[in-house]
């Protein structure tokens, strides 16, 4: 089965790692242990939870005006 995982620099180091399709996250200190970390969580999950089949998300971006950030 093929997940998304979105991963993004912590402010304390390392990396915070999420899947949208499961709501699951997790930590590393690295992108690999991140990522693996969230592997392991999601499985989890997934042993409790099921996964019925939604459509994949889409990832994208926006901006917002420079007063608002």
């Amino acid at each position: 089965m093929q997940l998304t995982a979105v991963l993004m620099p912590a402010p304390e180091g390392g990396f915070t790692a999420l899947n949208p399709e499961t709501g699951t996250s997790s930590q590393g200190e690295t992108l690999e242990d991140a990522l693996a970390n969230l592997r392991e969580a999601t499985a989890l999950y997934l042993d409790e939870f099921p996964l019925t089949a939604h459509g994949r998300p889409v990832l994208t971006t926006f901006d917002l005006p420079a007063h608002a950030a």
